[in-house]
């Protein structure tokens, strides 16, 4: 081993995510969604943190996609088994926001997922696909898929939402 080498380091940067309270009541979840698209809406600060981008909403399905990174890497040389969590469950839990109307949220109730093969900067940019399976009036079920350019699968994952209606005053 040789000696300590320069840190690397990574800034970012975000807008206040209090900028989507007011979208969140007034559009629907499909079009909250294609704020993102737009750019009308900013990032939320967890994406500008990983690198991830929104690629395509559509009713009961949403694909982000990220570039693996060396910040992103657990000490076994490959991106963190967390990294790859929180993209598919942003794509599940977006594939299932397109279903909302303006003013109801959700949350993750239950989460299972697979990893098939390690994700690494070699695998180049990397896409999940989140698909509603069932939407029901008070919880939902989703599944998503995490494939490189080649459509070669690194994780899948399923998950069941609570669906968050707002009080009656």
């Amino acid at each position: 081993m040789t000696g300590p080498e320069k840190p690397r380091t990574r800034t970012v940067a975000w807008q206040d995510p209090g900028v989507f309270a007011e979208a969140m009541k007034t559009a629907s979840g499909i079009e909250f969604l294609r704020g993102f698209l737009t750019e009308s809406l900013p990032p939320p600060p967890f994406m500008e943190l990983l690198g991830v981008r929104i690629a395509s909403v559509e009713p009961s399905a949403v694909s982000i996609e990220f570039e693996p990174a060396e910040f992103m890497y657990s000490p076994l040389g490959n991106v963190h088994g967390g990294i790859v969590t929180v993209l598919l469950d942003t794509a599940m839990g977006c594939s299932f926001h397109t279903t909302l109307p303006a003013g109801v949220g959700y949350t993750t109730l239950e989460l299972k997922v697979n990893f098939v093969r390690p994700v690494t900067v070699r695998d180049g940019p990397l896409r999940a696909e989140g698909r509603v399976v069932s939407a029901g009036a008070r919880v939902a079920t989703t599944e998503a898929h995490l494939r490189d350019r080649d459509r070669k699968l690194f994780a899948h994952a399923t998950s069941t939402l609570l669906v968050l209606r707002p009080e009656p005053r």
